[in-house]
């Protein structure tokens, strides 16, 4: 395998294992698990932090591919309950992924890219959006989906902050799915 690869196999293991304290990952830790040199992981990547947010992206591009083939587990649900059913796998993934999902939002808003994983995730809820709003014409639809994404990003990042606006505490996982089913009617307007 080539040892770009075997580099980037090793530390989605490590930030697998590490899980919120991706602090603790250190490039020597990387090196050992791939068994290269120290001097390859700046060499390819430029630096351990660069490798860590494509290791990031790597692993919420397959996150968001399963969300988009969920067809399957919800082929009986109606638009809206599909539409529910992924904002909620998402923003449970989020909380319970929450370093790995910062290091991802944070990285599409500081540095957006045409696909990157908040336009992969906008572009897996277009349909659902559009398949409970037919009446609504494509900007309207996009606009619609645009909010929806922007305020389950912000639901995670600013989760304290909206917790006490809201009076609602958006750690508990019952609060946020009520509190998404709100956000949906609120932007749907069903």
């Amino acid at each position: 395998m080539y040892n770009k690869e075997v580099i980037i196999q090793a530390t989605i293991t490590l930030i697998e294992e590490k899980g919120e304290h991706l602090e603790e990952i250190t490039v020597r830790d990387i090196c050992k698990n791939a068994g290269v040199g120290l001097g390859l992981v700046n060499y390819h990547f430029g630096s351990k932090e660069k490798l860590i947010e494509m290791c990031v992206e790597r692993i919420i591009n397959g996150i968001v591919e399963r969300f988009q083939n969920m067809r399957k587990e919800t082929e009986a649900l109606s638009s809206f309950e599909k539409l529910e059913y992924l904002g909620n796998m998402t923003l449970d993934f989020l909380f319970e992924h929450s370093a790995v999902s910062r290091i991802s939002v944070l990285t599409d808003m500081q540095t957006p890219k045409a696909d990157d994983n908040t336009h992969r995730t906008y572009a897996a809820y277009l349909p659902l959006v559009a398949a409970c709003r037919p009446d609504l014409d494509e900007a309207a639809i996009n606009r619609k989906t645009l909010y929806l994404i922007t305020i389950m990003q912000q639901t995670f990042l600013r989760y304290e902050t909206m917790s006490q606006t809201l009076r609602i505490d958006l750690s508990k996982r019952e609060n946020r799915k009520i509190f998404h089913s709100q956000v949906l009617h609120d932007i749907l307007e069903v």
